[in-house]
């Protein structure tokens, strides 16, 4: 009887299927690397919230695409909306197309876009951390901590204006050069980032205002195409 018991035991162990074992998430920089090809991108939303210590409130809210070059993000459009004020912002190359809000008054009569040199990110409201630049991804994952399919850090404005076009190019003066953003990438089992949360503190007339900007990214290595506004519609002059 005790023979029998053991080899049915035995019999069970054959039996019992394995596990299948886990797959080791890939290296975001490859993962980014293998997406990034002439016509394709990633589409972005975001929200900003602000407090000053007693009051939080939402800020606005973002929505975009970035398109893809040969080697890193060649275009942008991005809408951005506080309540009942929009604006866009369109950068192809080094020029920047910009529309709505307080610019629309500004423009002569019969034109709806001022065109003038990219300015990359749109304004410190915006998402500082752009995850489809390659420097950028890079010096965040040398500067952060991975854990859990997570990656935490922090970073100065002076080291994103060396690895970040999208922050070189957005004229913030070299007195916000030491700001530190704190920021947490959720990266998925394919290595490509799904979300970045980033907090920055900035200090205007005495007070301290702490905003805090949540993107989430979708449809990595799909097909977009970011387009320059009608000629007709475009003047590089105000009113």
């Amino acid at each position: 009887m005790k023979q029998a018991l053991l080899a049915m035991a035995a019999l069970a162990a054959l039996t019992v299927p394995a596990l299948p074992a886990q797959a080791a998430p890939k290296n975001p920089i490859k993962a980014l690397n293998a997406v990034i090809a002439l016509g394709h991108g990633v589409r972005f939303t975001g929200s900003v919230t602000w407090t000053d210590g007693t009051d939080e409130r939402g800020a606005r809210d973002l929505q975009g695409v970035f398109q893809f070059g040969k080697k890193d993000v060649a275009a942008f459009d991005i809408t951005l909306k506080d309540g009942d004020r929009q604006q866009r912002v369109i950068g192809i190359g080094k020029t920047g197309y910009y529309s709505g809000d307080l610019i629309a008054g500004l423009l002569p009569e019969g034109k709806t876009w001022y065109k003038e040199k990219n300015r990359g990110m749109p304004d410190s409201w915006s998402q500082f951390i752009n995850p489809a630049e390659p420097k950028t991804l890079a010096r965040l994952l040398k500067n952060g901590t991975t854990k859990d399919g997570a990656v935490s850090g922090s970073i100065t404005v002076k080291e994103l204006k060396a690895v970040s076009a999208w922050v070189s190019a957005a004229r913030i003066g070299n007195e916000h050069d030491g700001m530190k953003i704190s920021y947490t990438l959720t990266v998925s089992p394919a290595g490509l980032v799904s979300r970045v949360r980033s907090t920055y503190a900035l200090t205007e007339d005495g007070t301290t205002y702490t905003s805090t900007v949540d993107s989430r990214y979708t449809g990595w290595g799909s097909k977009v195409s970011v387009k320059a506004p009608a000629p007709s519609t475009v003047t590089t002059k105000f009113r």
